[in-house]
């Protein structure tokens, strides 16, 4: 009896420990903080940047499912989408939204002026006006822009190393994206002052990307230049393909663009961009404003030849570029 007692007693006791660890466990435990992500892009085409910025909140202790979630939205290429979304991931009470692209800012911007904003790497914040100045962006915005000087003058003079006869060089914009215009600009001193001709030619969604390329090789381009749009970054497999098709040497701003299919990507390093952001969310989850955090611009670049398409084009890279390129593409 004193036996049966005693292992009441002792099973008692170890149930209520077991109540007291739960709820222990319970109290120690990180809220959960809830965020919204919001792209023009396609999940699928964004999948190694998100895996680099979860790194970046596993680095930071953030893990989806114990102390963070991420509310995913995609527009898929259809910007006309990023309103409705927008308004959607404000809805739901996210403690800030991680955007993609000036379009996607916009977009949430329109819907809230007070939940924070982070941009994930995206086109001229402060040509378009989204912020007052680099480094006190004000207002409800801060992140990583992927806009750099000079980056455009040198995406030509790469494409004429490898087309010595280059003299009429498309680019392929998107005149509903407003980044598009001052890159545009730029594009176009530029190209002055190497002596070329450029042949704007625009595209407002994937649908377009026929026509536009028919226009190119219509007009004898002898090659293409595709401005930053993050339209563009999701279909960048598509517009490789195209590209060599009509048999036009292309670069872009995205080194995953040549990895794509593409000639030649020369940009920032985007993984390591997106990795970064998560530094945003970590501050500004603190008590960090988001108008008092300098925007950051890129500090290390990425350069990819695709050798493969370089055959399949009939060119020869130079050994110079090949030893000068982070990744070469066989």
């Amino acid at each position: 009896m004193a036996h049966s007692i005693t292992h009441r007693l002792a099973l008692f006791a170890l149930s209520a420990w077991s109540l007291f660890a739960v709820a222990l466990a319970a109290a120690q435990s990180p809220s959960m903080v809830r965020i919204g992500f919001l792209s023009v892009a396609s999940m699928p085409s964004m999948a190694q940047r998100v895996d680099a910025f979860r790194e970046g909140l596993r680095e930071l202790g953030y893990v989806e499912g114990r102390n963070i979630a991420i509310d995913f939205k995609w527009a898929d290429g259809r910007n006309e989408r990023l309103p409705r979304l927008a308004a959607e991931l404000i809805g739901q009470k996210v403690a800030l939204v991680l955007v993609h692209g000036v379009a996607a800012t916009e977009a949430a911007r329109k819907v809230s002026t007070s939940v924070p904003i982070v941009c994930f790497a995206c086109g001229d914040l402060l040509a378009t006006g989204v912020v007052a100045s680099l480094a006190r962006p004000g207002g409800n915005v801060s992140g990583l822009t992927i806009i750099a000087p000079d980056v455009t003058g040198k995406r030509l003079e790469l494409l004429r190393q490898i087309v010595p006869a280059l003299t009429r060089v498309a680019v392929l914009w998107n005149p509903d994206n407003p980044v598009a215009v001052p890159e545009l600009a730029e594009t176009q001193a530029a190209a002055r002052a190497l002596g070329l001709q450029l042949q704007p030619v625009g595209a407002r969604s994937p649908d377009e990307f026929g026509a536009a390329f028919s226009t190119m090789t219509r007009a004898r381009a002898d090659a293409i230049v595709v401005l930053s749009d993050a339209m563009f970054f999701g279909a960048r497999k598509q517009i490789a393909e195209l590209a060599l098709a009509n048999g036009l040497p292309a670069v872009s701003w995205a080194g995953e663009f040549a990895k794509s299919g593409g000639l030649l990507g020369y940009g920032p390093d985007v993984l390591a961009m997106s990795r970064r952001a998560a530094s945003y969310v970590d501050r500004i989850l603190k008590g960090a404003m988001p108008g008092d955090l300098p925007i950051e611009q890129p500090t290390k670049f990425e350069f990819v030849v695709n050798l493969k398409t370089a055959r399949a084009l009939g060119l020869a890279i130079p050994q110079s570029l090949l030893l000068r390129a982070d990744e070469v593409v066989q």
